[in-house]
């Protein structure tokens, strides 16, 4: 297992991954920041919590249109790539959680 910094809205997360995983984790945070920052320009002066849901929003939103846009044959299960970038959001949120309730 590998440690990995991430620097999401202001603020530095330690998350482990799988070892050779490490560079496809930091594209990942660096979309969640883009999306976290646009929220947070969006409604300043929110919690980062608030910051961060808005930013999953924003990200599924995108998502939704992308998948809306592929024709039917291309919109096939989920390749092993996509449950690996689930598992490690699914990480992230829960370390997220953790930090936000103070632990």
């Amino acid at each position: 297992m590998a440690d990995v910094k991430l620097s999401i809205a202001g603020r530095d997360y330690l998350v482990a991954c799988r070892d050779g995983e490490e560079a496809q984790l930091l594209k990942l945070a660096e979309q969640v920041d883009a999306s976290a920052r646009e929220a947070g320009s969006i409604a300043a002066g929110m919690s980062e919590n608030r910051q961060l849901l808005f930013a999953a929003l924003l990200m599924a939103d995108k998502m939704g249109e992308m998948g809306a846009t592929k024709p039917a044959s291309e919109m096939q299960a989920p390749s092993a790539n996509l449950n690996n970038i689930a598992e490690t959001l699914e990480k992230i949120a829960e370390r997220l959680e953790t930090l936000a309730n103070g632990a």
